[in-house]
């Protein structure tokens, strides 16, 4: 492993519960906090939802899309939009963004997953620019249907052999139960399962249940993983070092 953290963010961090919208003070808040650890000389990747949000005021839409193809439509509007506004917002530290679109199966084919570690490489080697990914979910669907991009960001863990897996929720971490006590350290998945309802997010897609079946494949290739709440990104730098309020698995 190296010294790389991979931060994924989910769509209920970053769109706002009443509409389903981009939450712009959410947003700033984040890259304050993400920009601070790159700019400490943390090697940093983003894996960011929120496309379909940033999309549903461009398409003039009064809710969040409901259909596949309305969906995909506010993805392609809106990952650009997102885009921008990540880049503006690094910009203000000094930073630069890339983007890199990926598609569900680009990360099982040997001669992809090369190309695109040696993309990411070169990118963190510049030590000034953030890579972002997101699915393609212009194209794609898995990310749409299932997941909220958790899959994608244990997938990209993997590829640059990660240290950690910071996954930003709109919760503190694994609760004991809806609306029960965090939990700090969980040491057995199976006993976490039990613990977790079936309640998500009004706009996000996987819930965490979705969260531990990511946790479970990252447990398993040595990448460590977190979870904790987006809505605090002040907190990032705490969990970064192994402390502060999250949940940490630590499963043999």
């Amino acid at each position: 492993m190296r010294d790389l953290v991979i931060v994924k963010v989910g769509t209920g961090v970053l769109t706002r519960l009443s509409d389903g919208r981009i939450d712009g003070g959410a947003l700033v808040k984040l890259v304050t906090a993400l920009a601070e650890q790159v700019n400490e000389g943390q090697k940093l990747i983003l894996v960011s939802s929120g496309a379909v949000g940033s999309g549903v005021s461009a398409l003039g839409l009064d809710q969040y899309p409901s259909e596949l193809s309305e969906k995909q439509a506010a993805a392609a509007v809106g990952q650009a939009r997102l885009m921008h506004t990540y880049e503006n917002l690094f910009s203000q530290f000094g930073l630069s963004v890339a983007q890199i679109l990926l598609a569900g199966d680009n990360l099982h084919k040997e001669q992809v997953r090369t190309r695109v570690r040696r993309t990411i490489d070169c990118l963190l080697d510049k030590k000034t620019v953030v890579p972002i990914i997101n699915q393609n979910d212009s194209v794609a669907v898995e990310e749409l249907s299932k997941g909220d991009n958790d899959m994608l960001s244990v997938r990209v863990a993997q590829l640059m052999e990660a240290d950690r897996l910071v996954m930003l929720t709109s919760a503190d971490g694994l609760c004991d139960g809806v609306g029960g006590d965090l939990i700090p350290e969980v040491t057995d998945l199976a006993t976490a399962r039990a613990k977790v309802g079936e309640v998500s997010g009004k706009f996000s897609i996987g819930g965490m249940r979705s969260k531990l079946d990511a946790v479970e494949l990252a447990l398993a290739t040595g990448v460590q993983v977190v979870i904790g709440n987006g809505r605090h990104p002040e907190r990032l730098a705490e969990i970064v070092k192994g402390e502060g309020v999250c949940t940490r698995f630590l499963v043999d």
